[in-house]
């Protein structure tokens, strides 16, 4: 059943009773299972995917008598009725706060008493007894899609990435199968490209805190993403000698494996699961893999440094119209000092909190 499509369901309620108007055509004996706090619907009949059999089930916010609850088959929808055990409003309908997609709240029967018959005229409108109550269902419902859409857009970007990390991981890993380590030279020339698109797309990542999408500051994410971004654009990209380097193959591998990682973690967080030995990775295998990768960084850029005195590249020298003077070799020592010593402990020392918070926080829920 699960794998059935869902009708559009409608729901509205009074103090007494929960109305559902299930958006399908030409039933014929539907099976309805009502129990104290969820309802089972399943029946053929025409809809959004034409003529099929549908379903859904919904666990209820509260008990319902069951008794007293009833449902109406008309030619173009199934009205449900569920008796409340204890008149009170619910603040919503489903047990959890959220709502699946194909349930909708019917705004039209919220301007009459679902206790009327809905084929009567509706005379009248029990948001004069309830005020405000119409805008916040109105604002309850425009939330709900926000939540929907946020967490489509978050699971396609975490998607889009992690199978661009995993194309890079693979294809490296090929090449060094089947050339070893004659392949390192040509580790930027085959998978660049790919690397500079999925970094660049990390920039949403900084943009994500800020729209509100993810929790966390801006700060944290710009920095680490600047901060790869100026070794592979400016260390690596400007400068082809050192594009054939074997460090950038390790370089890439550990940032690589790094992403494989972090953005399944995500993912199977974004859609409410939790596996515990992705959890664990994820805070734990940055304590190898991070050193690793600030010490490749680092030769990167020591690397570097006579090829930029030779070239002089991004070094401004004065007179010039700006009558200011930037000397790239110096910048990228205090860069290296920079990374190095409270860079690196910076960073790793919040990995370091974050951690211990995840990882002892799931420790006592077992214990619990």
């Amino acid at each position: 059943m699960s794998n059935l499509p869902s009708p559009f369901v409608y729901w509205a309620q009074s103090e007494t009773q929960v109305t559902l108007k299930v958006d399908l055509k030409d039933v014929k004996d539907p099976d309805i299972q009502l129990h104290d706090k969820s309802i089972t619907f399943s029946g053929h009949g025409v809809a959004a995917c034409g003529s099929n059999q549908y379903s859904f089930h919904i666990d209820l916010y509260s008990q319902v008598d069951t008794e007293a609850s009833k449902y109406k088959i008309l030619d173009s929808k199934v009205n449900i009725t569920l008796q409340k055990s204890v008149d009170v409003w619910w603040p919503r309908i489903t047990s959890q706060p959220q709502k699946p997609q194909w349930l909708k709240i019917d705004f039209d029967r919220w301007r009459c008493d679902p206790e009327d018959d809905v084929e009567e005229e509706e005379t009248r409108n029990v948001m004069n007894d309830y005020p405000g109550l119409y805008e916040r269902l109105q604002k309850d419902e425009i939330g709900y899609r926000k939540e929907q859409t946020r967490t489509v857009y978050l699971i396609m970007y975490n998607l889009i990435q992690f199978v661009g990390f995993l194309y890079i991981f693979i294809v490296m890993s090929i090449r060094y199968y089947r050339d070893g380590a004659d392949s390192m030279k040509g580790t930027y020339e085959t998978v660049g490209n790919a690397f500079k698109f999925c970094q660049i797309l990390q920039y949403l990542e900084v943009m994500h805190p800020y729209f509100r999408y993810t929790k966390g500051s801006v700060l944290m994410p710009f920095v680490q993403v600047t901060g790869r971004n100026f070794i592979l654009f400016v260390m690596i990209n400007m400068e082809e000698r050192m594009q054939t380097k074997p460090v950038v193959f390790y370089l890439f591998m550990i940032w690589s494996g790094i992403e494989l990682v972090r953005y399944p973690y995500y993912l199977t967080g974004l859609m409410q699961k939790s596996i515990a030995l992705l959890t664990w990775l994820r805070y734990s295998l940055w304590i190898p893999l991070y050193p690793l990768g600030i010490l490749c960084e680092g030769i990167i850029i020591l690397r570097n440094i006579p090829y930029f005195e030779e070239t002089g590249r991004f070094t401004v020298e004065m007179p010039n119209k700006w009558n200011a003077t930037f000397d790239m070799v110096m910048f990228m020592k205090i860069y290296l000092i920079v990374l190095i010593l409270p860079g690196a402990y910076f960073m790793m020392n919040e990995m370091r909190k974050v951690r211990t918070k995840k990882l002892q926080a799931k420790k006592n829920w077992k214990k619990n």
